[in-house]
């Protein structure tokens, strides 16, 4: 089809549509035409002030329904903001029922397509919402309120030759609008299908205690993958798209992977590989160079470490591959933590030793099963030398704190019986013939 071809069917589409449109306008000048008119707009304020009346009152009832499921309290937050919509379909509904019995058809033809208009755009409303995603849902809802206005109002066959007659030609295959629509709202539908199934998939997955976390979030990914992809392929078979020419396409794609994305695919890779080797998993205490926090999530490019100042680091995986990472907990939950500390040579060492693992057993979060040591490291210049070893197994509630509690814990009980922390002391001799004196500034 040449470029005249299409502008001449597009125009003829164009010009069978004004015509229809003419038709329409003209019809809405009769008399019964102008009353039906006059009627919806009559239901429309009566609907209106019924609204502002129920509303309230619907509102407040829910107000106390307190122990309702979540997901019933939505569907009637979702219903209370479409009352207006609801008590419109209701009126007019019982107005054409009423006019159907009482007149000639005719006569409520117009009140007849407005009911139905107005039905399926409150059906489609409220089954949008049970999409999560904003941008998805906006696209559902429009598309679905066009079709179904289409086809309500007998222009669908119009409509279809319209964007049928643009398009392009490359080489064998035409790409139109009207196949550019059907292979977007496949894909929407199939994307809407496989978020709800991955969805669904990933609670059961989390919810089998049998499956390690890691584990569960590489099952979670992959499946996301085949179900994502497969939605991607199918909308493209269905709509007639040969995908024998995507393979030339992945092909280019692979070699600019190669030279330009090498950074994400090794985040990838890396991704796969902390995954499948568990050697971190979420809830995991890690400290990789300065950062020191446990890991909230495993994403497929970066892992999520949330730190005690409530900073949320977001760590490349390659990092965690490549570099030396310290996993408070991977095998087991227990810490132990070391202190050093210094007494004067005159308090005996036994006595020591015996009050600093006393004053540790009884700080909170130092483990009794796990006992703590002390033991003496070295003769210092000013002070006997001692290290304290203790054991923890809730790194998450911070290793900064609890040190300093046991520090604290050292304090109270040196002080109580009678032990002396030394310190560097300097004296300073003035010798025999000095002179003191003052610079002036």
């Amino acid at each position: 089809m040449t470029s005249d071809d299409a502008f001449a069917e597009i125009l003829a589409v164009l010009t069978s549509l004004l015509g229809d449109l003419t038709l329409f306008l003209q019809g809405l000048l009769r008399p019964w035409n102008a009353y039906q008119i006059a009627i919806v707009a009559g239901v429309f304020l009566l609907a209106h002030i019924l609204t502002r009346i129920i509303a309230p009152r619907v509102h407040t009832w829910m107000r106390s329904r307190e122990g309702w499921a979540k997901w019933r309290m939505r569907l009637f937050v979702i219903l209370h903001r479409r009352i207006r919509m609801i008590l419109f379909v209701a009126l007019i509904w019982t107005i054409v029922w009423v006019m159907r019995e009482v007149t000639w058809p005719s006569r409520s033809y117009l009140l007849g397509i407005v009911a139905e208009l107005t039905t399926a755009w409150l059906f489609i409303v409220v089954a949008t919402r049970l999409i999560g995603n904003p941008v998805m849902r906006a696209a559902v809802r429009y598309g679905a309120w066009t079709w179904v206005t289409l086809s309500i109002l007998g222009l669908t066959e119009e409509a279809r030759r319209a964007l049928d007659s643009v398009g392009v030609t490359l080489g064998e295959s035409r790409l139109t609008l009207w196949l550019a629509l059907q292979a977007l709202i496949l894909l929407v539908l199939m994307f809407v299908a496989a978020r709800f199934l991955s969805t669904t998939s990933a609670a059961r997955i989390r919810s089998n205690e049998d499956i390690s976390p890691s584990m569960q979030v590489l099952a979670i990914k992959f499946l996301q993958v085949v179900l994502y992809g497969a939605a991607f392929f199918i909308s493209l078979r269905l709509v007639g798209v040969d995908l024998t020419g995507l393979a030339v396409l992945s092909g280019a794609i692979g070699v600019g992977l190669g030279f330009g994305l090498q950074k994400v695919v090794s985040n990838l890779v890396s991704g796969v590989i902390l995954l499948l080797d568990r050697s971190i998993k979420p809830g995991d205490v890690i400290s990789l160079g300065e950062t020191f926090g446990w890991i909230n999530s495993l994403g497929a490019r970066y892992v999520s470490i949330t730190t005690r100042d409530g900073k949320e680091y977001l760590i490349p995986n390659e990092d965690l591959i490549t570099g030396q990472v310290v996993n408070w907990s991977h095998s087991n939950d227990f810490v132990r933590l070391d202190i050093y500390f210094g007494t004067a040579y005159g308090d005996d060492p036994h006595l020591v030793r015996r009050i600093a693992v006393e004053a540790a057993s009884k700080t909170k979060r130092v483990l009794s099963e796990r006992p703590a040591v002390c033991h003496i490291v070295g003769f210092g210049d000013s002070s006997v030398d001692y290290i304290l070893r203790f054991w923890i197994r809730d790194p998450t509630g911070g290793l900064t704190n609890i040190r300093g509690n046991v520090y604290l814990a050292l304090w109270d009980a040196f002080q109580e019986n009678g032990i002396s922390i030394p310190f560097p002391q300097r004296e300073v001799k003035v010798l025999e013939g000095s002179v003191l004196g003052r610079s002036e500034g």
